[in-house]
């Protein structure tokens, strides 16, 4: 019995192919394309809450670039990983200007909207690449129990209820916003 070899692909292979026509998204992990379910509405209504809070905040303040649309950037190389969160905030002092491709710099912040979908491995497993990777801070924004976990390397998690106050802490300085306001 023989086992076919897969090719990987690397990060500008992956960069080079046409979108999925159905609307799907992918990611790149450790040369091997995944692809998810386009998500549904109620990610797209909360995605763009947090991505309107986060956008206002980060440019009334001048303090980076906040990123939507799974933009991806360059975990790790041979073999290569490309991972998208939902939503991303990069500080002007890692990253001065926005580059054409993938960035090879790990945001500052990393937001994941868990999907009716999702799997809480897959999920964790982004998290915990997020993390191994520099990724400051993230948020896991769960839209059905309506809550948000804050995850740091090094410390424990930290799940918000829908009437608490997710802050930027030191990465996102005077952010604040009720968990609640972020779900439709």
């Amino acid at each position: 019995m023989t086992t076919a070899m897969q090719k990987l692909i690397t990060a500008e292979e992956f960069a080079r192919m046409p979108n999925p026509p159905d609307g799907s998204r992918q990611e790149l992990v450790q040369g091997v394309i995944i692809t998810m379910p386009p998500p549904g509405a109620r990610h797209g209504a909360c995605c763009s809450r947090i991505n309107r809070r986060l956008a206002n905040h980060v440019e009334d303040n001048n303090l980076g670039t906040v990123f939507a649309n799974d933009t991806g950037f360059l975990l790790e190389r041979e073999p290569d990983t490309v991972r998208g969160p939902d939503l991303s905030f990069w500080s002007r002092e890692r990253l001065p200007e926005v580059p054409t491709g993938y960035i090879d710099v790990p945001p500052d912040l990393a937001v994941e909207v868990v999907s009716p979908g999702d799997f809480y491995a897959r999920v964790q497993r982004k998290v915990n690449q997020y993390l191994d990777k520099g990724v400051r801070l993230i948020w896991v924004v769960d839209p059905e129990d309506r809550s948000v976990t804050v995850l740091r390397a090094g410390e424990k998690a930290k799940v918000l209820s829908e009437n608490e106050t997710l802050t930027g802490e030191d990465v996102l300085p005077g952010f604040r916003c009720r968990v609640g306001d972020l779900f439709a």
